[in-house]
């Protein structure tokens, strides 16, 4: 053999080890690729897949009676979620696909926990439940309480009036949950078995079919809130939430 072929294959070899002695990480991939060392334990998270095929099951027999007894097929093609946060009730509502299907209301759920008064969320660490109209934006299947979907705080609306009252955009908050167990700071905290009801209920939907309505008091029975240095655009924002909730049939009735 040639010294030059020997000193390329020691060049190659030096160059080798020291590209593995600094990127160890790289070492061990190609070893597994090698089939020359096993692959790391995985973590205990769990994808969303996996959490849906553990809960799924059980949650579908449990809510799906609820929209049999309304004659909603399951799953439906809209779902409104409505949180009263004086009345400490989450109320499931949902439509069939047909153009004219009405809105009905399918199940309540009592809050277990909800931090804050009445009156939007300002600020990020104020501890408020927002109110508004919502959207929801994700499903957590390793939320640490329990599983969790999120919903769209702040939207569009609660940036504007930020700017009007020259606070920061920034520092709105967000990760605004409806979540399971039974404590929360600044999310609704339904338990388990509602969350995850509702989290199979939302990817069985399709979350571009969510709509969450934050309210302070259901106002289809209640006045307005008198607040206590309320924002100077509360009345803009209740009458958003006030039209949200006529189209909506109290129980045992009709929309309002």
């Amino acid at each position: 053999m040639r010294l030059t072929t020997i000193v390329g294959l020691l060049t190659l070899l030096l160059a080798t080890a020291l590209l593995f002695t600094f990127r160890p990480a790289l070492l061990q991939s190609t070893l597994i690729a090698l089939g020359l060392a096993s692959p790391p334990p995985r973590s205990n998270e769990l994808t969303l897949e996996e959490r849906l095929a553990l809960i799924d099951p059980a949650a579908t027999l449990r809510i799906k009676p609820y929209f049999d007894a309304a004659k909603i097929p399951y799953p439906p093609a809209a779902v409104t979620l409505v949180g009263l946060k004086a009345e400490k009730l989450l109320q499931l509502y949902a439509r069939g696909p047909a153009p004219d299907d009405a809105w009905r209301l399918i199940h309540t759920y009592p809050v277990r926990a909800a931090s804050g008064h009445l009156g939007p969320k300002l600020k990020e660490g104020d501890r408020q439940v927002p109110e508004g109209v919502y959207g929801v934006d994700y499903l957590n299947p390793n939320s640490k309480f329990s599983v969790s979907m999120r919903v769209t705080y702040p939207n569009d609306f609660d940036r504007a009036m930020a700017t009007k009252d020259k606070r920061d955009k920034d520092t709105l908050g967000n990760a605004i949950m409806i979540h399971g167990r039974s404590s929360s700071i600044g999310c609704l905290a339904m338990g388990d078995p509602a969350s995850e009801e509702l989290f199979v209920l939302a990817h069985a939907v399709g979350l571009d079919n969510m709509r969450v309505i934050l309210a302070p008091v259901d106002f289809r029975t209640q006045p307005r809130p008198k607040l206590d240095k309320p924002p100077t655009w509360i009345d803009d924002l209740y009458t958003q939430i006030d039209e949200a909730l006529k189209a909506l049939p109290l129980p045992g009735g009709t929309a309002s």
